[in-house]
This record gives C-alpha cells, sequence and structure tokens, in this order.
C-alpha cells in the first residue's frame, strides 16, 4: 500500500500546487469562482496558502513519517469545505463532486498512513 500512497501524495501534491498558484495569482477563473461562491477576494488568497502547505506536507510526507497522514486531513476537510460553499449557493451535485473525490483521496493519504 506504500506505493498507492506516495502515487497519490505526488498527484494530490501538484494538484494543490497548481489550483494554489490559480488563486494566488488571481487568474480570472479563480476570481470568478470564488465571486460565485459569494466569498471575499482575500478568502481566495487565504484559500491558496491552505493550499500550498497542503502539497507541501502530501509531497514532504513521502520522507518525512506521519506528514503525509497530518497533510491528508488538512487537504480533506478542506475539500468537505468546498462541497460545503458550492451547495450552499445552489450548485448541483455535479459542480461540488470533483472536491468531494478529492476530499476522499486525500483522506485515504491519511488512513494509509495509518492516522
Amino acid at each position: 500500500m506504500h506505493i498507492v500512497s506516495i502515487v497519490l501524495q505526488v498527484l494530490l501534491g501538484a494538484a494543490f500546487l497548481l489550483f494554489a498558484s490559480g488563486k494566488l495569482t488571481g487568474q480570472q477563473m479563480q476570481v470568478d469562482n470564488f465571486n460565485h461562491l459569494r466569498l471575499p477576494p482575500w478568502f481566495r488568497i487565504v484559500t491558496g496558502l491552505v493550499h500550498v502547505v497542503g502539497a507541501a506536507g502530501m509531497i514532504a510526507g513521502i520522507w518525512v513519517e506521519g506528514l503525509a497522514s497530518w497533510a491528508g486531513l488538512w487537504i480533506g476537510v478542506t475539500m468537505l469545505f468546498a462541497v460545503i460553499f458550492h451547495l450552499r449557493v445552489g450548485d448541483s451535485f455535479g459542480k461540488a463532486l470533483p472536491a468531494l473525490v478529492l476530499a476522499v483521496l486525500a483522506f485515504a493519504v491519511t488512513v494509509i498512513n495509518g492516522f
């Protein structure tokens, strides 16, 4: 199972670095998304920083025992909040599904690494 965890950690780490870069650089899609979710602009920056921390934890967790479990919990909870925010504004479940899938994958890393 260790290989499965490493693959998930690399994928999640890379994905969340990509997501963070869009949020932190003010990519128009991200700005529009946060406006749609009725969230203030400063929250986009905070979310980007949260993503950077989670991504760094995922990648560093390959070598630092226990860190991947915490990063999985960090990212998983963040993505559950994303699901809640989508549903709060009346988005369909399909719009919230990618965040839910990311949450499940992040929590899988937590479980695999024995949290």
